[in-house]
């Protein structure tokens, strides 16, 4: 089982907020500073110039989603997380964005990673948590399996451009 983790800044309405929710069953931790994120965590960040591989399951301590506003992003220095990974070609299943591809809850973003590094049980857990949960895996059923069947960012890379 991997620490699950997340930045949160309190734009999103709490009630809507899935990370809110996984919070109150005990499977993730949210922290309110980027300054408590760990150094060593994969950083879920869209703007990451490397995509999530299942070979980066050797050295993932812990994820992080980032659970705020595009402003805050812009205003916090990122640079300092090495393990910074944006998500491949997915499409949400959210009820505010259903069908959109890359705008994923952070629920979504959270199991899309732990699919592709192994650990698709922890995936379904946190997905039972939401009522779109088995819709998300439903949707991007192939991808994700092509996503985790792939050997490095190169593979990843490769197995997108056939959805793209």
């Amino acid at each position: 089982m991997i620490p699950l983790i997340a930045y949160r800044d309190n734009t999103c309405a709490p009630r809507k907020c899935t990370v809110k929710r996984l919070e109150r069953f005990g499977m993730i931790r949210i922290v309110p500073s980027m300054r408590q994120v760990p150094k060593g965590t994969l950083l879920l960040d869209p703007t990451a110039g490397v995509v999530i591989s299942p070979a980066d399951r050797g050295w993932v301590r812990s994820i992080t989603a980032l659970d705020c506003s595009w402003e805050v992003l812009e205003r916090e220095e990122m640079g300092r997380f090495r393990g910074r990974r944006a998500l491949p070609f997915l499409v949400a299943a959210n009820p505010v964005n259903f069908g959109k591809p890359f705008v994923l809850s952070s629920v979504e973003a959270l199991a899309a990673a732990l699919i592709i590094l192994g650990e698709r049980e922890q995936a379904e857990e946190i997905l039972a948590k939401v009522p779109f949960g088995i819709r998300f895996l439903e949707v991007n059923a192939e991808p994700l399996a092509d996503y985790a069947a792939a050997g490095d960012s190169a593979g990843v890379l490769a197995a997108q451009a056939e959805y793209l």
